[in-house]
């Protein structure tokens, strides 16, 4: 079990991912279009401008409530009016689905198949978060159900250490400008 997961380089931040399952899933709710420093240290500064990171809290606030705790400055996302609607979303799934406990998700899924249907219902969730969280639920946390949902290529689930994410982001870099590079031709 990881005590923290180095996505941030903020030691509260990436103990807050590795303890409370739902900032994990916020984190990854979060991770599209800005740095994954950004998205998981998200998690942080939405418990700290809203109170508290309880699935129900969160999915029965007031949106534009929600939505301020978003844009308070530095804004936890670039597009917080759609993040914080995003955030009500999956909260709300975690408190009707799983009893507010998100950890559910995962400790409740019957097998692979189970779990990958879980998680690709969670409002955001496309198959590279399915992958991703699903290599750092089976590499982090020894989520057996996970093992089948991890791909062949780094995710941030071989993130171990600060050296380890900037490791992770220059290969996904590379990797993306390879594949800039061929659809070019």
């Amino acid at each position: 079990m990881a005590d923290a997961l180095h996505f941030t380089g903020n030691e509260e931040a990436d103990a807050l991912l590795a303890e409370e399952p739902l900032a994990l899933l916020i984190g990854f709710a979060l991770d599209q279009q800005v740095p994954v420093q950004t998205a998981f240290s998200g998690p942080l500064k939405l418990k700290q401008r809203f109170g508290t990171l309880d699935a129900r809290a969160i999915a029965t606030a007031d949106p534009g409530q929600l939505e301020q705790s978003f844009r308070e400055k530095p804004a936890i996302h670039r597009f917080p009016g759609s993040m914080a609607k995003r955030v009500q979303e999956l909260a709300a799934v975690i408190d009707d689905e799983y009893g507010g406990r998100a950890e559910r998700v995962w400790t409740d899924a019957a097998d692979g198949d189970d779990l990958r249907r879980r998680i690709s219902a969670l409002p955001g969730f496309g198959n590279m978060k399915v992958t991703s969280l699903g290599a750092v639920l089976a590499k982090r946390f020894g989520v057996e159900a996970a093992q089948d949902l991890v791909p062949n290529h780094p995710t941030l689930g071989d993130v171990d250490s600060v050296e380890a994410l900037e490791d992770y982001q220059a290969k996904k870099r590379a990797h993306k400008a390879e594949m800039r590079a061929k659809q070019s031709y």
